[in-house]
């Protein structure tokens, strides 16, 4: 079987349970072995997200408010749109494994590690949707993170830096506010399992937003360029995003390879 072949195939596909076990196949494949590299295979570029098969698409405006979370509707409405995240994740770290070619066995290995790990938080949110009554697609969602990756698909370095270094790292500041809004109702099974997975997606997002930073650093070192160069790429597709400062999660950002001297330029009061 070749990679990018297998790859694209998984990025077609729009049903999540298939595309789950697209993506586990896929991982287990590469991880003994069995596939090989074709770095000449054509690259397709896409004018739609895989998603549009099972979701009405809208503007990132109209898709429905989050509100309250004691409820089963408003926590139908939160947990759809993290799963939607999520799904986008999983297309995101594929294409990324796709689209740029001629980089190191490693770089392969991290995306489509990273495609497996969103899979799973997936299945998480999507377990816990089902308790609620509500399927992926039930709700309308935005193309955000399918915009971001079409923007970035000419350049695997501004790939890095939009992806996993600003939109991931975004939301190593997010998950955390959102728990602590969980944690001011009132203590239910469907709170606290929210809270829990909430928290493990966490965790593992500061390692895929490393896997960025990694490679970022990488791309930076062989194009003989400073990695100041990520304030340039940001305010390019951007305009004015450093005069949008607000909390940062130090700590996750700090052990996901941003830099204090980053971090404070980003708006960080306190960095060790």
């Amino acid at each position: 079987m070749e990679f990018f072949k297998e790859t694209l195939h998984a990025l077609r596909e729009s049903d999540p349970r298939k595309k789950g076990d697209l993506v586990e196949q896929l991982y287990t494949n590469l991880k003994r072995k069995r596939l090989r590299f074709d770095h000449e295979t054509p690259i397709e570029t896409f004018e739609t997200p895989s998603y549009a098969a099972i979701a009405t698409i809208v503007r990132p405006r109209d898709v429905p408010k989050r509100k309250r979370f004691d409820d089963p509707e408003g926590q139908g409405i939160l947990l759809h749109a993290i799963a939607h995240i999520e799904y986008s994740a999983i297309d995101l770290a594929l294409d990324s494994a796709y689209r740029f070619r001629h980089m190191p066995f490693d770089y392969y290995f991290d995306w489509i590690e990273v495609a497996h790990d969103e899979v799973r938080h997936f299945r998480m949110l999507d377990a816990l949707m089902e308790r609620v009554g509500v399927r992926y697609g039930d709700y309308p969602v935005h193309t955000a993170l399918f915009d971001a990756g079409r923007k970035s698909a000419d350049d695997v370095l501004e790939r890095m830096t939009i992806v996993p270094r600003y939109l991931e790292a975004g939301g190593l500041d997010a998950n955390p506010k959102i728990i602590r809004k969980l944690e001011n109702y009132a203590s239910t099974p469907m709170i606290e399992a929210t809270i829990e997975t909430l928290k493990v997606i966490l965790e593992e997002e500061v390692v895929h937003v490393f896997k960025g930073d990694r490679w970022f650093r990488y791309l930076c070192a062989r194009r003989n360029l400073d990695a100041s160069v990520y304030f340039d790429i940001i305010e390019r597709f951007y305009p004015g995003h450093e005069r949008k400062k607000g909390w940062l999660n130090v700590e996750a950002r700090r052990s996901a390879g941003f830099t204090c001297g980053e971090l404070k330029r980003m708006g960080a009061q306190k960095c060790e």
